[in-house]
């Protein structure tokens, strides 16, 4: 058994190890278009994450891979990203582990997380309950063995929880008096495509403001996020997109969307297939996604949330059966106690992982 880095000759055998874990009846691979792009250098993000794709090899064959990955706008952590593994073999994580702490003295990281791919934009958290679920889009999805590799390796856990919601007959979700207030102060709308990149900008300007505090958040770049939505675009619709403004100023957003992984069959990655039978067939999706949204610092508790909910509350009733968010931080208790609020359970839960250097 040997660590190998993944370099030129070898970036395939890695993105075919990782495809292969994804053919699977409750599993749906969306990321390795991304992770294509990262291993052979053709992101933007290649330009401010350094990165190291390593595999364990035995018998000539990969059973483990990871990209080691520094972000230059959050230096502390050395991320071990885009990890997956055949089957349990804590000695083949000891190898991917013992070259993290290398590269994390190399870098002068004093952290190493577990889960993170590279930024929270591409995703956070290992699924911790809800193996027997399928995975929505979006959402990662992976055996609960991957949980036992850093829990036993001394990393403390980040527990996070998502939430379902049967919108079957849903009443609504404020009253009228209440959405009368709401619209003399804020106003919705739904993103323009025709001008998608200053969209984009008006994003990623959103989420640099609310999200500055938020655990492994770093500032993002709109060329960053336009890339993570040029192929998404396709798929979206502009009502997907809405923004919360105040005074003509745009203060939040929301971003949400069907499950398109009730579209993609095993095996498949989202593609031109999906993009025609989410044209032709999107009243076959049952279930819409909450997956993110912010408000900056100076509208929280305003009522500016309250205004994207019921605006998406409007636009998804009677189109489909039910909601899923995306993973809420447990220790996150506004947020929290808004998703018990609003949703009927909690559903799948995940966890990601830190583990102090020094």
């Amino acid at each position: 058994m040997e660590l190998i880095i993944a370099n030129k000759e070898k970036r395939k055998d890695f993105l075919d190890f990782y495809k292969k874990q994804y053919n699977h009846d409750l599993k749906r691979d969306t990321l390795s278009g991304m992770l294509k792009k990262i291993l052979y250098g053709r992101s933007v993000l290649n330009a401010s994450v350094d990165t190291e794709p390593v595999m364990v090899v035995e018998n000539n064959q990969v059973i483990m891979v990871s990209i080691l990955a520094h972000a230059q706008r959050m230096p502390e952590y050395l991320q071990i990203t885009f990890f997956e593994s055949e089957k349990y073999n804590m000695d083949a994580f000891k190898l991917i582990l013992d070259r993290a702490l290398e590269k994390a003295g190399e870098k002068k990281a004093s952290k190493l997380t577990g889960s993170l791919n590279m930024h929270v934009n591409y995703g956070l958290g290992f699924l911790a309950r809800g193996f027997d679920k399928r995975q929505s889009f979006g959402s990662p999805y992976n055996p609960e063995f991957y949980n036992y590799y850093f829990e036993n390796s001394g990393f403390e856990t980040i527990k996070m929880v998502s939430y379902k919601k049967n919108m079957v007959d849903s009443p609504p979700l404020i009253r009228e008096e209440v959405r009368e207030k709401l619209n003399k102060i804020y106003r919705v709308r739904e993103a323009d495509f025709k001008n998608f990149k200053k969209e984009i900008e008006v994003y990623t300007k959103i989420n640099n403001e609310a999200f500055s505090n938020h655990l492994f958040y770093y500032t993002r770049k709109t060329e960053e996020d336009y890339e993570l939505f040029k192929e998404l675009k396709y798929l979206l619709r502009e009502e997907n997109l809405i923004f919360v403004e105040k005074l003509g100023v745009p203060v939040g957003f929301m971003l949400w969307y069907p499950d398109y992984n009730e579209l993609i069959n095993k095996g498949e990655t989202p593609g031109i297939k999906t993009v025609v039978k989410n044209k032709l067939f999107s009243d076959r999706i049952k279930t819409f996604k909450i997956v993110e949204m912010g408000v900056i610092p100076g509208e929280r508790n305003k009522g500016a949330i309250l205004a994207l909910f019921d605006y998406c509350y409007k636009s998804t009733k009677g189109r489909y059966e039910s909601m899923e968010s995306s993973w809420i931080l447990s220790e996150n208790i506004k947020s929290k106690s808004f998703g018990m609020k609003w949703a009927d359970e909690e559903f799948k839960h995940y966890k990601a992982y830190v583990k102090d250097l020094i």
